[in-house]
């Protein structure tokens, strides 16, 4: 098995590509070690100290570290994610989660406008980059967006919302007029 590695936009992430599926339908977010209780993977990648957050999506894995150096981390990572995956234990435990929010009323054309947006221009983007921006809520025109894995603590996310994302809704959507992202 041969595991390639991306950077990210994101200095404290690094994306890890196993040359096979992770998860065959959506994402899993695991930004502390608790939350990673339904994933055998994720519980392995927490177990390298200085390990502070797992992202799974379709073909990759994003690790975001605390302060240590990624020549001291990224060995341990790859043995950590070879050694899963020729075990034959299952990536998930239950099936994987982290869509869009569910959204009804008077706004729902406009909210599944944004969905329809974001699924087709925005994530293919962001996954490129080891993350994920999904819908968290619509309200009196402010779009709330959730970001995951690399993109959560970017540098550059605060730009990539409000200068690409924003203007992208804006221009699609007139009824748009700000996108906000929300920590969930």
């Amino acid at each position: 098995m041969f595991i390639q590695t991306e950077s990210t936009p994101n200095p404290a992430t690094l994306k890890f590509l196993p040359g096979q599926t992770v998860l065959a339908t959506g994402s899993a977010d695991f930004p502390n070690e608790e939350s990673a209780a339904v994933s055998p993977l994720a519980k392995r990648l927490f177990s390298v100290d200085g390990v502070e957050g797992v992202f799974l999506g379709p073909d990759f894995i994003t690790v975001t570290k605390d302060g240590q150096d990624w020549a001291h981390l990224k060995p341990a990572l790859l043995g950590v994610i070879m050694e899963h995956f020729t075990s034959g234990q299952p990536v998930m435990e239950t099936d994987a989660r982290a869509g869009h929010a569910e959204h009804d009323g008077p706004d729902s054309a406009i909210v599944g406008q944004i969905k329809e947006l974001l699924d087709t221009r925005v994530r293919p983007a962001v996954a490129q980059d080891g993350g994920d921006i999904t819908f968290h809520g619509f309200d009196e025109g402010v779009v709330y967006l959730h970001m995951r894995g690399a993109c959560a603590g970017c540098p550059s996310s605060t730009m990539t919302l409000k200068m690409g994302i924003e203007n992208l809704l804006r221009h699609y959507i007139p009824e748009v007029t700000e996108v906000r992202p929300v920590n969930v």
